[in-house]
């Protein structure tokens, strides 16, 4: 028991162990965290700034940029601190609220993605009821909804976790507190702990894409019904770029948590956590500007009056 309660920080092994590598990569994840953050505000601003994009889609988006700066701050920050400081340590509190900050910023996106491709199923396949139907008092609740689940599932996960007992100080093979290595490090029961990790976690990546995957089946039912020419294009035009995210975020979270342990080493597990916690946060605004006409042009307008101002 005296050594249990002496655990008091682990080791975060990292992305490389390689010291001439460090630089680079403290370089590399500082420019993509950097360019997340910009990329993501400006979505926000560019959002707030039109009033024409004062719709129930665009207000999940912003909320869904807002969460890819928290998903991306949640276990980048430290990684970069630890590089500079050569110091790869994080305390236990330090690790359980990374991991409680990184689950529930994870789950949101699921959750804010699912709750965008209905809005998308309402306005394509029931056009007449879409402003009855998406108010913003049901945006409002669809929102609170959505952050009430999630920190109930990250706080349930964080709170098991907290009775662990771990005997000695382990290394942490990750670059941030993923719940899967560091219960390779307890020497308590961790039955618990897996059922809930495989109930929970998996209800919340499976129900959410379930959701997206029905609406996106009526979707394009309603799309091929079309008779009029170019509506069609028209209609699945506004869905292109949801439907582009949800692709890119479910590919690498289904490669990071839903394949069988024999076929995945840490190193691939950490390629694909990389890839969901830090190349799709910083992609999402990309594929929202480049692939929406009204974010284009929302801006254009943004950045040419703040040059008019800066003039």
């Amino acid at each position: 028991m005296e050594n249990q309660s002496s655990v008091s920080e682990f080791f975060l092994r990292g992305i490389s162990e390689l010291p001439d590598q460090q630089q680079l990569l403290f370089g590399t994840f500082l420019c993509m965290y950097l360019v997340t953050l910009m990329g993501n505000v400006l979505i926000i601003l560019a959002i707030a700034s039109d009033p024409h994009l004062h719709t129930p889609m665009y207000f999940f988006l912003a909320n869904l940029s807002f969460v890819d700066m928290g998903l991306i701050s949640s276990t980048v920050i430290k990684m970069l601190v630890n590089i500079q400081t050569e110091h790869h340590t994080i305390s236990h509190t330090g690790c359980l609220t990374q991991m409680y900050l990184f689950l529930m910023f994870g789950d949101l996106d699921s959750f804010f993605l699912a709750v965008m491709a209905y809005d998308r199923y309402v306005a394509i396949c029931h056009p007449l009821h879409y402003a009855t139907t998406m108010t913003p008092q049901v945006c409002i609740l669809l929102l609170t909804l959505c952050w009430v689940l999630t920190n109930i599932v990250a706080l349930t996960h964080t709170l098991l976790m907290a009775q662990l007992s771990f005997c000695v100080a382990g290394e942490i093979a990750h670059f941030f507190c993923d719940i899967t290595p560091v219960l390779k490090l307890s020497c308590s029961d961790t039955n618990i702990n897996e059922w809930t990790l495989l109930i929970l976690g998996g209800t919340v990546l499976v129900v959410p894409f379930i959701c997206i995957a029905i609406s996106y089946i009526h979707i394009v039912s309603t799309i091929l019904r079309v008779r009029a020419p170019g509506e069609g294009n028209k209609a699945f035009s506004t869905c292109s770029s949801h439907l582009c995210v949800v692709c890119v975020f479910y590919g690498t979270l289904f490669s990071a948590y839903l394949c069988p342990p024999s076929v995945v080493s840490e190193e691939k597990d950490i390629a694909a956590a990389t890839m969901y916690t830090v190349v799709t946060p910083m992609l999402n605004p990309f594929i929202y500007s480049l692939r929406n006409k009204d974010m284009k042009r929302a801006l254009k307008r943004l950045l040419g009056h703040r040059r008019r101002i800066s003039s």
